[in-house]
């Protein structure tokens, strides 16, 4: 990347830091939502806060353990999609997640449980035909289908699916709610439930995870009985557009009854082969044969083992990967998968729904179960006026270097002051860019690392003059000078920003929170230091050096070194004279 101190062709320099900075704009105003500003953290712009409720089988309060645990695998899906400036704390037996801006979806789905199970299926319905028969009356000949109290001996078996139940995958079912039925289904068409006690059957003096408890138990004994009359029940009264009591606690060596994703599809499940556990990595991947986003998985050995045993045994079979309880995909298996090879998951997926779902399978799940409160909307902890204050405080610390440079080094400053607008240019572009595609949100903190990439920016220019001037001490001229001083001043500059590199490097592993915005901005402003006294400062200098008018030493500045290099030019001639007498 550096240049030779030969033949050096300073304009190839300019233009490539030209067409890198047109690139980054190009990017910015034709790209994504093109709306052109950088995204702000919770302390400037507020953000969205959901308090999750941890939740457990028996009701019992959570431990602080598990809280802890969740608390820092919710960190790492942060840091997974990338540096975003969320915020997730421990508030007594809740976990409060808060992130920038009023999206709320994005603090929920890094909440989500992640159990994530693989189970065969033995049988589904379309919950749309079933309700249609279910709806169907006596008087309707041609429906086809039985009366509302038909004996439960004319329900389908519960090893296969119905007969007017779809291939149910390798295509994508509209996201539209599921179709509600007019009435419930009649108690006689169906064998009596298992327990007597509905979900909200709770004694008024009950507490509320007691209540979490009995709903939870009773959804168990209905959806994931062995009875197949209890299996059937639970396919024909599953509701699938309320909120599922079994969301991260269905117990996996028992069968279950679950909704699909889009809730379209009720599956009778066996249990579970293989646990989300044994996923040794995940990915979002865009399928061009079959136009779709997709989830690639790769497993551990044992699971991988389990995985190339079963679609060898069940071609032409489905097997369901349940997240939540819930079915993301059931694909066909058309051949056996061979150990060691990744699997995918298919699905209605966008690009952004498949990243969260392989990000978040890719972390690990939750060691408790959540429910979501609603989202609400926080202020600025801090505001427009720090906001302005950092701002000015930017711009007051990039005039008094600009205004040293031009005081110390006169015109040299000016070159200086380009350098700094043309890196301040590329740092506001890479800002917007980071905030659109890795959801990177700028903070006070983060600020305060650009801040201080200013000075060590100013640090390589007073770097480089001094080398200048020192060859010019030694009796060379401006422009013999520039060449050789930029020799020695490109080691020195790559070392200093190589501490500086590896310091915010081992802060920003190290870190957590907003320390880390700062170790990233200190670290990405050290890189941007690089660049442009390689392709900015030294070309600008190397252009003037060859100029007569910016070689003049009223207008350079150096006139004083040149006097320096004189006297010692006639100081070393009278003591070679005085030598030779």
């Amino acid at each position: 990347m550096a240049p030779s101190t030969g033949t050096v062709h300073p304009v190839r320099y300019l233009a490539l830091f030209g067409v890198l900075v047109v690139a980054l704009y190009a990017l910015v105003f034709f790209t994504g939502d093109k709306s052109g500003t950088p995204k702000l953290g919770i302390d400037l712009q507020g953000g969205t806060r959901v308090t999750l409720t941890a939740r457990t089988p028996d009701g019992s309060a959570p431990s602080q353990d598990s809280l802890r645990q969740a608390q820092e695998i919710i960190e790492t899906r942060v840091n997974g999609l990338g540096v975003s400036g969320s915020e997730v704390v421990i508030d007594g037996d809740n976990l409060v997640i808060t992130v920038p801006g009023d999206d709320s979806a994005q603090a929920r789905s890094l909440g989500q449980t992640a159990r994530l199970y693989i189970r065969p299926v033995t049988g589904a319905i379309d919950v749309a035909t079933r309700d249609a028969n279910t709806n169907a009356t006596p008087e309707s000949p041609t429906s086809g289908s039985p009366p509302a109290d038909a004996p439960p001996a004319d329900a389908p078996p519960a090893d296969a699916p119905t007969a007017d139940a779809p291939a149910p995958q390798n295509r994508p079912f509209p996201a539209q709610a599921p179709t509600t039925p007019d009435a419930p289904p009649s108690t006689d068409a169906t064998p009596a439930a298992p327990t007597t006690t509905p979900p909200d059957a709770t004694p008024d003096d009950a507490t509320a995870g007691d209540a979490a408890a009995a709903e939870i138990t009773a959804a168990r004994a209905l959806r994931q009985s062995d009875d197949p009359a209890v299996q059937q029940q639970a396919m024909a009264g599953l509701d699938c557009s309320v909120a599922d009591p079994l969301r991260g606690n269905d117990d996996p060596s028992l069968p279950l009854v679950a909704c699909s994703q889009d809730g379209q599809i009720i599956y009778l499940l066996g249990p579970s082969i293989i646990d989300g556990q044994e996923i040794s990595d995940a990915s979002s991947v865009f399928n061009s044969q079959q136009s779709r986003h997709e989830i690639s998985l790769s497993f551990k050995t044992t699971g991988s083992n389990t995985w190339a045993q079963f679609t060898s045994a069940n071609i032409g079979k489905q097997a369901a990967f349940t997240l939540d309880s819930k079915v993301v995909s059931a694909p066909t298996i058309q051949g056996a998968t061979p150990a060691g090879s990744a699997t995918s998951i298919t699905g209605s997926f966008t690009a952004e729904s498949a990243k969260e779902l392989a990000n978040t399978l890719k972390y690990g799940s939750l060691p408790l179960s959540f429910a979501a409160s609603e989202a609400e909307t926080v202020s600025a902890t801090l505001g427009l006026a720090s906001l302005q204050a950092a701002l000015i405080a930017g711009a007051v610390g990039l005039v008094l270097v600009l205004v040293y440079c031009l005081v110390y080094y006169r015109m040299l400053g000016v070159l200086t002051a380009l350098s700094l607008i043309l890196s301040g240019i590329m740092v506001y572009a890479i800002m917007v860019l980071l905030g659109r595609y890795i959801g990177f949100s700028l903070d006070l903190a983060g600020m305060a690392g650009l801040i201080i990439g200013i000075g060590m920016t100013a640090d390589s220019f007073v770097v480089f003059f001094e080398r200048i001037k020192d060859e010019m001490r030694e009796g060379r001229s401006f422009r013999s000078a520039v060449p050789r001083g930029w020799a020695r001043a490109r080691r020195t500059i790559l070392s200093g920003n190589a501490v500086s590199f590896i310091a915010a490097a081992v802060l920003y592993a190290l870190a957590v929170g907003q320390v880390r915005g700062f170790a990233f901005t200190l670290g990405l402003t050290t890189i941007l230091d690089v660049i442009v006294v390689f392709l900015v400062t030294w070309p600008l200098v190397s252009m003037a050096s060859r100029s007569a008018f910016w070689s003049k030493p009223s207008v350079n500045g150096l006139g004083a070194v040149q006097e320096v290099a004189r006297e010692r030019k006639v100081a070393a001639a009278a003591s070679a004279k005085e030598t030779r007498a």
